[in-house]
């Protein structure tokens, strides 16, 4: 790793007391303070996550002992229709205390298995907490080095920090990666820059958060092309690969403009420094900060198109991360001591993703163990009516819209749930493809805030934004999406789609 020039130095130095010097301006106003102290409020509100989510898990665990058992038969991963049986189990709270399990008997939970879902979870989730730390330590780099502060306060300068430009803009960039290409995980490498681009704007984390996450949800709502959802469910019932896009283009269009609306809403309630509009640097990078920067642009080109074309997953992801974080260490002045400090203290301002990743998995593997996961399947599915096509399509919606919070993998929601809607949207006189439409809203509605999502869970704990404070953020926006998905499904029927 190359050390750290002196003209680098005074750069980086001069930058810095550049930014200081502003934000101190900026503290002068009592407006600008009074909105850095609601930013502050509103980032502190809520119950720990862990919290929230160990309670849920001892909601699950509470669930083996009220809910039976039962099993579908399985063809690999894939529920075979109507093979559903029941299964005789004894819920007496003995079990509690049990040490040792039958693996012949259904059995719910005890506390021991309870405790072991944890570590289990954490095992289960490993690839995505792993990629999550690198990715924070990464970023540990990029903001020691103070690449992220220049190249922020040169795009917002260039739009002369005009948020009504610059976030439909970018909104429309994500929502359109994730419908067609699928992204999502990929989208980590960009959570802390919309923070700090929040933050320069005096918007709160919460705000830089959205203007990502609320884009990625609308475009994996409509799925036109997105390959993680369509390859999987789509042959499942009998149909090719990406048909049917006309009504997930319509789709896209209304959740992603939909989404814009409420977050420009959300934007000017909440608030932002009128003062950052004629307060960003436009003068030319340095050398070395455009280097890091020019690197970082063509490691994401790079990594939307090896998980599109070469398949990458989250191992190869991971290992990707480290490659690019290694570059962007050598590029960075830091020296090798300075960089590995910057890499450790990147990770651990995010540490806490690890465990929420872990708890997330540990509820799906106690559903698993207490023998409940297929029964609550089987009856969700009995939500679905066989009378009436548009009575059908919205219970088809709100059983994938429930069974989200069990099997938040959307991929894994479809291998489970596609061979039983697929017969029953036969049955009632639904096209195959409305039957599709069905699941991917009622999968792409949970993902948007349900607390056993792996991925939602790494972007909170990327952007250090409570579970609860997005919950109740996000929940008017979760209310017009299940209206616009009403409405969708209903013309799809209507149109025979």
């Amino acid at each position: 790793m190359s050390h750290p020039d002196s003209t680098g130095s005074k750069q980086r130095s001069a930058h810095e007391e550049t930014i200081a010097a502003r934000l101190q301006k900026s503290d002068d106003g009592a407006p600008q303070k009074a909105l850095k102290a609601k930013h502050r409020q509103t980032e502190k509100r809520g119950s720990n996550p862990i919290i929230v989510l160990l309670s849920i898990l001892l909601l699950a665990g509470a669930l083996t002992y009220l809910v039976g058992a039962g099993q579908f038969e399985r063809d690999g991963n894939l529920v075979v229709p109507g093979s559903y049986q029941s299964l005789e189990k004894d819920n007496s709270l003995t079990n509690l205390f049990r040490f040792r399990d039958d693996p012949e008997v259904a059995q719910p939970v005890s506390l021991v298995q309870l405790a072991l879902a944890i570590p289990q979870g954490l095992e289960r989730g490993a690839n995505l907490i792993f990629m999550v730390l690198i990715i924070g330590g990464m970023f540990g780099i990029l903001t020691k080095a103070g690449a992220v502060h220049a190249g922020l306060e040169r795009l917002l300068g260039a739009v002369r920090g005009n948020v009504y430009v610059l976030v439909p803009s970018l909104m429309f960039v994500f929502a359109a990666g994730s419908t067609f290409l699928g992204l999502a995980s990929e989208y980590l490498l960009v959570i802390p820059l919309m923070v700090e681009m929040a933050r320069r704007l005096g918007m709160s984390r919460l705000m830089g958060l959205a203007i990502l996450t609320i884009p990625v949800k609308a475009g994996f709502l409509a799925s036109v092309t997105n390959p993680v959802a369509l390859t999987v469910a789509q042959p499942l019932v009998d149909v090719p690969v990406f048909s049917g896009i006309s009504m997930r283009l319509v789709a896209f269009f209304v959740f992603t403009i939909v989404g814009i609306i409420f977050m420009m809403v959300m934007i000017k309630r909440e608030g932002f420094d009128p003062n950052a509009e004629i307060e960003f640097d436009t003068s030319r990078l340095s050398l070395r900060h455009a280097a890091m920067l020019v690197v970082l642009c063509l490691g994401i080109a790079l990594l939307v198109y090896a998980s599109t074309s070469w398949g990458w997953r989250n191992q190869q992801l991971t290992a990707y991360y480290i490659g690019l974080a290694v570059v962007l260490a050598s590029i960075s002045g830091l020296g090798a001591s300075g960089a590995a400090d910057a890499f450790v203290e990147g990770m651990r301002k995010i540490l806490l993703a690890a465990i929420l990743i872990g708890v997330a998995f540990a509820i799906a593997v106690t559903l698993q163990n207490g023998q409940i996961m297929d029964t609550v399947i089987f009856r969700l599915t009995g939500l679905v009516g066989e009378d009436n096509q548009l009575l059908a399509v919205q219970g088809m919606f709100v059983s994938q819209l429930m069974l989200d919070f069990m099997i938040p993998s959307t991929s894994g929601q479809a291998a489970v749930s596609m061979p039983i809607l697929g017969p029953i949207g036969q049955l009632v006189g639904l096209t195959p493809n409305t039957t599709v439409l069905a699941f991917l809203f009622g999968n792409g509605i949970g993902t948007i805030f349900t607390p056993t999502s792996g991925t939602l869970l790494a972007y909170l704990a990327t952007a250090q934004v409570p579970w609860s404070t997005w919950a109740r953020f996000v929940m008017p926006l979760v209310g017009i999406y299940i209206v616009c998905c009403v409405v969708l499904l209903s013309i799809a029927v209507l149109v025979g789609y």
